[in-house]
């Protein structure tokens, strides 16, 4: 199984800002603005809220509630009136899409989305960020491959329930694929059956790549078992020696500033397989929030 780090969400180019961590510790992630997308941000559920109201006032008015939305991925039931037949569901498309079918990304294998987050309050009625809190990376969700679909191969009938998705209203391209979740997934040293895809709706230190100590959200810190070797290739886009240091129990990375999709093939990294069982488990234990 091929294991790929997603980077997805508000950042400084896209949306201007992070995504929330909200008071009760909810990673709340806002998708990024899309001009040709038929969902608004007001349209968005995240439990009882609507995102268009936390999108305007951290963006400082960028992004309005009526404006375009790319809710991609899509993992949450909960977060949009939905068809019957829905599934989770990513799209990807352009150089991203390129390197994973470069990577030989396929079913079975399995994301794990990342974006740049920062505490949020209210006050005086509007949400901001905490003053004096940092920007972080953090792990928000994930999703098992079932089934990959191209786009421009599917007939007029094929899928009718994903055609609210943002990949089937953007520009032509060949390479525009859906990656469908599976029912279930299978983790060694987890006993039960995690679902296809879900969100990691709440904050702790596992989910947090970012090191704690460093100055920026690029600067991470992993489990020692991610560090590379001369018979296991590195995570894709950081193959120079300099970007890695090790110093068990942690190796500490220099994340490409570039780059959404980050490709490891875990069967040269066994060691992972308890990291990523434990924090699938905090994501069966999460489906009891929104």
């Amino acid at each position: 199984m091929r294991l790929i780090l997603s980077r997805k969400g508000f950042d400084s180019s896209a949306g201007g800002c992070p995504s929330p961590v909200l008071p009760d510790g909810s990673l709340c992630v806002l998708p990024i603005p899309d001009d040709q997308s038929r969902i608004r941000y007001d349209d968005v559920r995240f439990g009882e809220r609507r995102l268009g109201k936390l999108a305007r006032d951290l963006s400082g008015g960028r992004v309005r509630g009526g404006d375009g939305a790319h809710l991609d991925p899509d993992v949450l039931a909960g977060a949009y009136p939905r068809a019957d037949g829905w599934r989770p569901v990513l799209g990807q498309t352009g150089a991203a899409q390129g390197h994973l079918r470069n990577q030989g990304v396929t079913t079975g294998d399995l994301f794990l989305f990342f974006g740049v987050f920062r505490h949020a309050e209210l006050w005086r009625r509007r949400w901001r960020f905490v003053p004096g809190t940092r920007p972080f990376h953090a792990l928000w969700g994930w999703l098992h491959i079932g089934e990959v679909v191209t786009v421009d191969e599917m007939s007029e009938q094929g899928l009718p329930w994903a055609r609210y998705h943002p990949h089937l209203h953007g520009q032509p391209d060949p390479g525009n694929t859906l990656y469908l979740a599976s029912e279930g997934l299978k983790v060694p040293g987890l006993s039960q059956d995690v679902p296809g895809a879900g969100a990691f709706t709440q904050l702790d230190a596992l989910k947090v790549l970012s090191d704690p100590e460093g100055r920026l959200p690029t600067q991470w810190r992993l489990p020692a078992g991610f560090f590379p070797g001369e018979d296991r290739p590195p995570l894709s886009y950081h193959t120079k020696a300099d970007r890695w240091r090790l110093a068990a129990p942690w190796c500490y990375l220099q994340c490409a500033a570039r780059g959404q999709e980050f490709v490891l093939d875990l069967a040269a990294y066994p060691e992972l397989n308890p990291w990523l069982a434990s924090l699938l488990r905090t994501g069966h234990d999460d489906r009891r929030h929104p």
